[in-house]
């Protein structure tokens, strides 16, 4: 039986049917895009029609109105099937979030709409060459377009934009206008048709074959009110929104791919046992089945405290980016990063070569490991343990969110 056919876990609540026909196309064409390196458009098309696009947008803007729960639920069920597909929809999400929480009234209602329309996907362009992984540092500057009055010009170049060449939108960090230091940024919008795009390089990685990170250099003129919070504010849009959504969107798509993976090997083995006495007599198998899912119930209550602590500071209007709660929000990256990628091994020991080493195994372990070995890289674990040696410093008295 294909795994398309077989009982699926849905997302659960009130989008179970559009992500349940997300997840239906992503099955169609993960093996197709994953092989070829290319965007899973089909996958795009489907969140577009289905208005998963607009799931962060407010109802009153035309959007689903969807709470950060149902978001990690969505993205927990794409990532059974594909962690590429998984990834393009939470980092959209992730940005959508942005736009909702930090953009004045009229960058909102023309751009929410749109969104909620399945007209606007929107990619992220933080990554900068020089810089490493400084998050809140920018080298390339906005500068006024002195052909435009009020406009604002760029020329941005990005080593990794994901889902940039298919985009309809992008967000973009920046040195703020005449700014001095390069921890001066801002966050603009800028509409496709608004830019030059010039995508360079290759994309044939490891894993992650179909989020299509291309390199991109952009540029153009935006109108002035294309900002998303005030000029060289970005670290407020980082530590309110930013980082605690990438951090949770992402480690729910790790483990959605590393529950796929156990789940497809369940099946197999209770499969392989039937016409015996239905019991697997093998210790070890038993023991790294059971080790695999500890991991997983560790990472889902890390992250399903680490919603609860952000959506009650969002609610309660307390500070998300306390040391207690960025460590926790950091904790979460980092351990979902590390035991998710460890169970799908723990799967591969347990099953051996013929289903966890082979291209064509059923389980798809092959795919699965590919894809969560770049998890540590993203946004790099190193970094995240530097910055909460920090963080650690400033709560001597070792408080918990």
């Amino acid at each position: 039986m294909s795994e398309s056919a077989r009982p699926r876990p849905a997302a659960g609540g009130r989008f179970a049917q559009q992500t349940d026909q997300a997840r239906a196309v992503a099955e169609k064409y993960a093996q197709q895009t994953d092989a070829a390196a290319e965007f899973p458009v089909a996958v795009l098309d489907e969140l577009r029609a289905g208005g998963l696009l607009g799931l962060m947008v407010p109802t009153e803007y035309g959007g689903l109105g969807g709470t950060l729960d149902e978001l990690l639920d969505v993205s927990i069920a794409l990532g059974r099937t594909d962690l590429s597909a998984a990834l393009i929809f939470a980092m959209h999400c992730q940005q959508v979030a942005c736009v909702v929480t930090h953009a004045a009234p009229p960058l909102a209602e023309e751009l929410l709409p749109e969104i909620a329309a399945g007209r606007m996907y929107l990619a992220s362009v933080t990554t900068e060459s020089g810089k490493g992984g400084h998050l809140l540092t920018a080298g390339a500057q906005l500068s006024a377009d002195e052909g435009r009055s009020g406009h604002l010009e760029l020329d941005r170049f990005a080593p990794i934009v994901t889902g940039g060449a298919y985009a309809d939108g992008f967000l973009i960090s920046m040195r703020a206008p005449e700014a001095l230091s390069a921890d001066a940024v801002s966050l603009v919008f800028a509409r496709r048709d608004q830019l030059e795009i010039t995508a360079s390089g290759e994309w044939d990685p490891l894993g992650m074959r179909a989020s299509h990170s291309v390199a991109l250099r952009l540029t153009g003129s935006i109108p002035g009110h294309q900002v998303v919070g005030e000029h060289g504010e970005f670290r407020a849009v980082v530590l309110q929104t930013l980082g605690p959504l990438a951090h949770l969107g992402w480690s729910a798509c790790w483990l959605g791919t590393a529950a796929g993976a156990l789940s497809r090997v369940l099946r197999m083995l209770r499969e392989s046992a039937r016409g015996k006495d239905g019991r697997l007599e093998s210790e070890l198998l038993l023991s790294r089945l059971s080790r695999a899912r500890q991991r997983l119930d560790t990472v889902h209550a890390l992250l399903r405290h680490t919603a609860a602590v952000v959506t009650a500071a969002a609610e309660g209007g307390t500070d998300v980016s306390l040391p207690r709660n960025q460590l926790l929000i950091n904790s979460l990256k980092l351990t979902a990063s590390e035991e998710c990628h460890r169970a799908v091994e723990d799967l591969i020991d347990a099953v051996g070569l013929r289903h966890g080493y082979l291209r064509n195994s059923p389980t798809r372990l092959e795919k699965a490991l590919r894809d969560l070995r770049s998890a540590p890289l993203n946004y790099s674990n190193d970094r995240l343990h530097q910055a909460d040696g920090v963080l650690a410093l400033l709560d001597a008295g070792v408080s918990f969110a």
